[in-house]
């Protein structure tokens, strides 16, 4: 038994956030590799008509849980589901839930939080603030506990590029950001939100930056054993417990599902910064060592500890080199339902931005919605269009700066690890294989998000043969009649009468090459 197993032996864990992606991926970890574990309480929204054991049932039948229910079935029944919603006061959880929590629990993981980056104002500090606190309220009344790990994220220090692993100041009480969000409606907090959020241009990273601040205060006034980490863009499992898998649109899976589709044509974005890429398994791996590195330390550390749980600076990828990856793959792993061939133009001027949306996004998407109208069924293309430009405009920043991660305190668990602990809790994100990761972002993204079992890739090889070739014409015909109609423009040509007189000329052009 390892050092970390030999930790999690007997020991009783609460999780908030256990039904998503990374929730689920450390409640599988903590099960496989920690099976000398207690039990893992975790909070989860009561479903009308169905019992606890039922819950648990629903996870027997994901996949990320196929590994323990082939070799460890049993482990399945130390998961304790309580019924709760973070939005609530107390977590919504009963009296007799509430006392069971707090007289056993040992190590707080923190998941839960809202992700909607466009959610207002009102709704993020209720699930990403408010919530912390009910969440250190609680903490402070279990009588045995050791660690509480909180999750923030890389990207909240949205004034700094080079981001250390410590707290960064905000110009307002996170007490007197839920206080407002308590007596104001969403109606006046949206009417004072630009002046809130200052630089951030979205209401989640504000939240969880103020979520820091929060915890630091805890730290420091109620002798808390806690600390938060900052994961970077969490991305498909690269080893445990299935390569690839990811059931999450956020981040890089969510970009390469609507490029594989042919729905996302173009993106604001700088192909020469770096962007930080850290695995789902690696991460959750970290949180495990982390909450135990904190609960086995002699002395208090003066500061509140602060991980960046992002990729070694020396392993991260530029975004061409990214994308090359993609399109060397698109070929061997293509999905087989598609909108048009997948190929996405690159740019950070604006103008030529919003013109390839409005011709290769906006226009074919009303050129379907209308042809679905026609046949009498429900339209969606717009919509969709709509919630991916609401959504790039969102992560704007990421996309164009270029952030760089100090990870000393991360780095530095590695020194603790025996070897037996490195190799089950891998976390040396120096030796991360870039190209292995974003292949299996790839699959994964096709097989568990896009629901395209590996069976279907030699039709779908042939489906996009067939898609590019279209395409190629298709460009064809647009080049060709923009360029006759430049010919008209400058009088070098005389004017044709109409569109299909231009089709019948480049028709008539192509048979005599």
């Amino acid at each position: 038994m390892s050092s970390v197993q030999e930790f999690y032996k007997d020991k009783t864990i609460f999780i908030t956030g256990g039904s998503g992606f990374m929730g689920k991926v450390l409640l599988e970890k903590l099960l496989y590799s920690c099976s000398e574990v207690k039990e893992i309480i975790v909070l989860m929204r009561e479903k009308h008509g169905k019992t606890a054991k039922m819950r648990v049932d629903d996870y027997k039948k994901i996949r990320v849980f196929e590994r323990i229910m082939n070799e460890k079935p049993e482990m399945m029944n130390k998961i304790h589901p309580v019924w709760g919603d973070i939005s609530e006061l107390n977590f919504g959880l009963s009296d007799e839930d509430m006392n069971y929590v707090l007289d056993n629990t040992q190590i707080v993981f923190h998941l839960a939080a809202s992700l909607k980056l466009e959610a207002p104002l009102k709704t993020n500090i209720i699930m990403n603030l408010t919530s912390v606190k009910t969440m250190c309220d609680l903490a402070k009344k279990m009588k045995n506990l050791l660690a509480m790990i909180h999750t923030s994220t890389a990207f909240c220090i949205v004034e700094h590029v080079n981001v250390d692993e410590k707290v960064y100041e905000v110009d307002i009480d996170p007490l007197d950001a839920i206080e407002k969000a308590k007596v104001m409606s969403e109606k006046e907090l949206s009417a004072v939100q630009k002046k809130m959020l200052g630089k951030h241009l979205n209401t989640y990273t504000y939240t969880k930056r103020l979520s820091e601040v929060l915890i630091r205060d805890e730290y420091n006034k109620n002798n808390l054993p806690v600390c938060f980490v900052r994961p970077s863009m969490v991305s498909s499992a690269l080893n445990e417990p299935i390569y690839g898998w990811v059931d999450s649109l956020n981040g890089a899976p969510g970009f390469i599902v609507a490029i594989a589709r042919g729905v996302l044509r173009t993106m604001l974005m700088d192909v020469n910064t770096t962007k930080n890429y850290i695995p789902v398994d690696t991460c959750m791996n970290g949180y495990i060592m982390i909450a135990k590195h904190l609960a086995s330390l002699k002395e208090r550390p003066k500061e509140v500890p602060v991980y960046n749980l992002t990729a070694h600076e020396s392993n991260t990828i530029s975004m061409k080199e990214y994308f090359k990856i993609c399109v060397d793959l698109k070929f061997v792993y293509p999905f087989s339902v598609g909108l048009w061939y997948p190929n996405v133009s690159i740019t950070t001027n604006e103008f030529y931005y919003y013109f390839n949306i409005f011709l290769f996004q906006w226009i074919p998407a009303l050129f379907v919605d209308f042809l679905l109208m026609l046949f009498g069924q429900r339209r969606f293309m717009i919509k969709i269009q709509k919630k991916l430009l609401n959504g790039m405009d969102v992560v704007r920043c990421f996309l164009l700066y270029d952030f760089k991660f100090k990870t000393e305190n991360f780095d530095s668990l590695m020194k603790i690890q025996s070897q037996d602990d490195y190799n089950r809790f891998f976390i040396d994100t120096k030796k991360i294989d870039t190209t292995r990761l974003f292949q299996g972002t790839i699959i994964g993204g096709r097989e568990f998000l896009g629901k395209d079992p590996k069976s279907t890739i030699p039709r779908a090889r042939i489906f996009i043969k067939i898609q590019y070739i279209l395409h190629l014409i298709a460009l064809s015909f647009i080049y060709y009649w923009l360029f006759k109609k430049f010919l008209v423009l400058t009088g070098l040509s005389e004017p044709v009468s109409n569109f299909a007189l231009d089709a019948g000329s480049f028709v008539k052009d192509v048979l005599k090459i």
